[in-house]
């Protein structure tokens, strides 16, 4: 499975049909092919998945509390920057290559 980092800033108001326009005519890609497409918006402070399962199509989406997703930079190819899952995880969880760094995210709960 790849993982594709849209390259461009997305309208997190975009869904289903509007993201998959995306994936094809931009990204030049076929949606159903299984690869999982990774859209972020101007602020950094939301993402969404776009992945098509058995089934139908699925989205994943996360909304940042505080702070922005530090997105990785890389070749941008035909409008994507590829991805590992390790990339994708560490971006969502705002872990940067550094042990001991990790980007402010949630406020500090104490349960």
């Amino acid at each position: 499975m790849r993982y594709l980092l849209y390259s461009e800033p997305t309208d997190m108001r975009k869904s289903y049909h509007t993201l998959s326009g995306l994936v094809t005519n931009h990204m030049g890609l076929n949606v159903r092919d299984g690869d999982v497409f990774i859209f972020v918006n101007k602020a950094r402070n939301r993402v969404k998945l776009l992945h098509m399962e058995p089934g139908g199509l699925v989205i994943y989406s996360k909304l940042l509390e505080e702070g922005r997703f530090r997105v990785p930079s890389g070749n941008s190819q035909q409008g994507s920057i590829t991805m590992t899952w390790v990339d994708l995880v560490m971006m969502v969880e705002g872990i940067v290559s550094d042990p001991g760094a990790r980007l402010k995210r949630l406020k500090r709960v104490n349960y």
